[in-house]
């Protein structure tokens, strides 16, 4: 039943309307224009967008409900999406709560106001078990299905809270493991690359870049526990690695400055 249940459907946001998605009958853009980017809402994502389509790709958005706690970061994801003209924006709906295991998707209390010193041992109990390995394994269904050779996704090994799948070594790994697997490599139709534009820079270099390529950081939402109205709560490690970054640029955090109106 939950495998019936995970592989349930891709949908397609045309600017804040989801809908069924069914492949074009048109003909598709050549291979090498084409990228899936992985859009979580959050401010690594949104700076990753920008970077793709930077880099002239067109792009085809994938944001997941995964069963997490709050809402908050999908709202953000179509934010983002729609603030780059983002017409191709799907929906993956899969359930993770039914593995729990994480203070995203379960009852586990968010941590709240570690240092520095405490969020570099050890793994917190916001990550959530092979979230990415999902996540990166549902990119490349589809990245195989619209012809993409491009996969992007925004993990970071700087400020990455100890996400053992954020890792350079994990990424290769799943990078070789996707070019053995499907049909499009094995044939010789496309070679699938993960690209992690931001995977060892600190966070205010990613905040800089995105500034460059015209992210708008107010529509992203990083907080792993938010309070009503989407505020963030300004206290767990997601809000206080971005305080700390933007503090760093001499900026307030966006998202503060419009919660606090």
């Amino acid at each position: 039943m939950f495998a019936r249940a995970a592989m349930d459907h891709f949908t397609k946001s045309q600017h804040h309307h989801f809908t069924t998605y069914n492949p074009p009958m048109t003909d598709s853009p050549p291979a090498s224009s084409r990228a899936v980017v992985l859009l979580s809402g959050g401010l690594d994502s949104a700076t990753v967008l920008a970077i793709a389509k930077h880099a002239g790709h067109t792009v085809t958005a994938l944001s997941f409900d995964y069963g997490q706690r709050h809402r908050h970061e999908l709202r953000a994801a179509e934010a983002v999406a729609n603030s780059f003209d983002i017409t191709d924006h799907r929906l993956a709906r899969i359930d993770l709560r039914a593995f729990g295991g994480s203070a995203l998707t379960d009852t586990i209390d968010v941590p709240k106001d570690r240092d520095e010193s405490a969020m570099s041992h050890g793994i917190p109990v916001t990550y959530v078990p092979a979230r990415n390995t999902i996540f990166l394994s549902y990119a490349l269904a589809l990245a195989e299905v619209i012809g993409a050779a491009d996969i992007y996704i925004g993990v970071n090994a700087v400020d990455y809270s100890g996400y053992p799948d954020c890792r350079p070594q994990y990424i290769q790994a799943f990078e070789q493991m996707a070019n053995l697997a499907t049909r499009a490599a094995v044939e010789g139709h496309i070679q699938l690359t993960v690209h992690t534009p931001l995977i060892d820079l600190p966070k205010p270099d990613i905040i800089r870049r995105g500034l460059e390529l015209g992210v708008d950081y107010a529509l992203t939402h990083s907080c792993y526990d938010p309070l009503p109205g989407d505020k963030p709560c300004e206290h767990c490690d997601a809000c206080l690695i971005r305080q700390r970054a933007f503090a760093s640029l001499g900026m307030t955090d966006p998202v503060l400055t419009q919660a606090r109106c």
